[in-house]
């Protein structure tokens, strides 16, 4: 890891990236993910069979961070570990304590809240820095939407572009309030963003189907069964008519990125009329990913009508 550190270190510099993966499960006997943030480490176990009791596990896991940051000069206290079980029928981004460990991060020269102790994710997936920077560029004077919007970076990337307007849907207040201090740390508040606590199928179903807005995200979990949805969501089953139920709200040649985690997804194309769709997810996994599965993406643009 050490070696890996040297060369990943210089690689950022240049870029200006103090986010970035440094280990990804590269060695099956050791199931771990290892991400920098500035100066400190964020690693998640993946459940992987084992002949270790319970004690020598959490033995080997203590020594396991401590490797991790003797080898990268990072403070024991500075090193969270989280467990990342398989999920089974609960929603995406539990919460695992409540230490309240957050720390203010620099992407492409914008800023953003992850919070390391909390929960399993940070609030700032990495695997999409591309993507971010992608939405920035196209966001100069359009309205924006950002369905399943989470923590807002999307959301930031586009008003710091230039966006018009940027409405951010999601069921979480908390993670709402967390798209807020997003907004805020960027200087980029005000009347023209808006915040909206919804569920992203019956958010769409409701809203009145003009083209109400020019470039979109969405980036849905695999599945979710939030108490607050009228529904569960299964991204595999549920992305066409979503999909669907968004096009009428595009403008004609506006843009929506869709992008999922599901390894065996199968994206429909045949069940979305009016759009042309490309596959772009080899352009948008970042070189740090040795996983370039990471994510699957995809650019769709909104025919014209006539």
């Amino acid at each position: 890891m050490t070696k890996l550190a040297r060369h990943l270190r210089r690689w950022p510099t240049k870029q200006g990236i103090t986010c970035y993966r440094l280990y990804e499960r590269d060695i099956p006997e050791i199931p771990l993910v290892v991400d920098r943030y500035e100066d400190c480490l964020h690693m998640a176990e993946y459940e992987r069979p084992h002949d270790r009791t319970p004690g020598e596990h959490g033995d080997w896991l203590d020594l396991m961070v401590r490797t991790a940051g003797e080898a990268l000069d990072i403070r024991r206290r500075d090193v969270f570990l989280k467990r990342r079980q398989r999920q089974r029928g609960t929603t995406q981004h539990e919460r695992y304590a409540d230490d309240r460990r957050t720390l203010t991060v620099t992407e492409g020269g914008l800023k953003f809240e992850v919070n390391l102790s909390d929960y399993v994710d940070t609030g700032l997936f990495l695997d999409h820095r591309i993507t971010r920077s992608m939405v920035g560029e196209e966001a100069a004077g359009k309205r924006f939407l950002n369905l399943f919007g989470y923590t807002g970076a999307f959301t930031v990337y586009a008003a710091a572009g230039g966006a018009r307007s940027t409405t951010s849907v999601d069921l979480s207040n908390t993670y709402l309030d967390w798209a807020a201090r997003n907004m805020q740390l960027n200087g980029l508040a005000g009347s023209s963003h808006r915040r909206i606590r919804a569920d992203a199928m019956q958010f769409l179903a409701e809203h009145p189907p003009d083209p109400a807005y020019d470039l979109a995200v969405v980036d849905p979990p695999t599945f979710s069964n939030s108490k607050a949805a009228e529904t569960d969501w299964e991204v595999q089953r549920d992305h066409a008519q979503l999909l669907r139920r968004l096009l009428p709200r595009i403008t004609p040649g506006g843009v929506i990125f869709f992008s999922t985690n599901f390894r065996r997804f199968k994206f429909d194309e045949s069940a979305i009329k009016g759009v042309t769709v490309r596959e772009i997810s080899r352009q948008t996994v970042p070189p740090d990913f040795r996983n370039r599965r990471i994510h699957r993406c995809w650019r769709m643009v909104r025919k014209d009508d006539s």
